[in-house]
């Protein structure tokens, strides 16, 4: 399976290369091992997050696409719907299926036809507009749903319990 899984990515790499969407550019950490990748995505526009580029990490599972690949933010980020390791928490990266908690639909969850460009694409859509009713981070969630204007996390109320300064999170993440 590890094959098809590496011709696959490879495919996937030349397209990134040929046609990346603005603002993100990914490929493989080394040619001797196409299963990781990093990732650096520019913050969208008119978000607490434009003007920054932060980077991802990328590690797909040896039946890759039948199965996710794991993805994660390798700065501090300060998001609702990224836990405080940096593991990125949306659908499109949950194993295929039915969600055994009912929130989300099967349609909703990773499936084969998805690809590195849609995950990335789903990532910078999940910036712009976090999901606060499901958390992977507690704190910024609450933030969030605590703010009475706009959509978006306003990253200079951070305080001392957060780990990320406004300038962290808005300008450059770093390994």
């Amino acid at each position: 399976m590890a094959g098809a899984a590496l011709k696959r990515l490879m495919a996937e790499y030349k397209q990134l290369t040929l046609d990346s969407p603005e603002g993100i550019l990914a490929g493989p950490l080394s040619e001797e091992n196409f299963f990781e990748w990093e990732a650096l995505i520019t913050g969208p526009e008119g978000t607490p997050f434009e003007g920054g580029v932060f980077t991802t990490r990328l590690v797909f599972p040896p039946d890759y696409p039948l199965s996710p690949p794991k993805m994660r933010f390798t700065c501090d980020m300060f998001h609702p719907n990224v836990y405080p390791d940096g593991r990125v928490c949306i659908s499109i990266l949950h194993a295929p299926g039915d969600d055994p908690m009912g929130y989300e639909s099967s349609a909703e969850r990773w499936s084969p036809v998805q690809s590195v460009e849609k995950i990335l694409l789903s990532v910078v859509s999940m910036l712009a507009e976090p999901n606060d009713e499901s958390g992977a981070n507690v704190d910024a969630s609450k933030r969030q749903r605590d703010q009475s204007t706009g959509t978006t996390l306003d990253l200079e109320d951070l305080d001392a319990e957060t780990s990320v300064s406004p300038s962290q999170a808005t300008i450059v993440c770093t390994p």
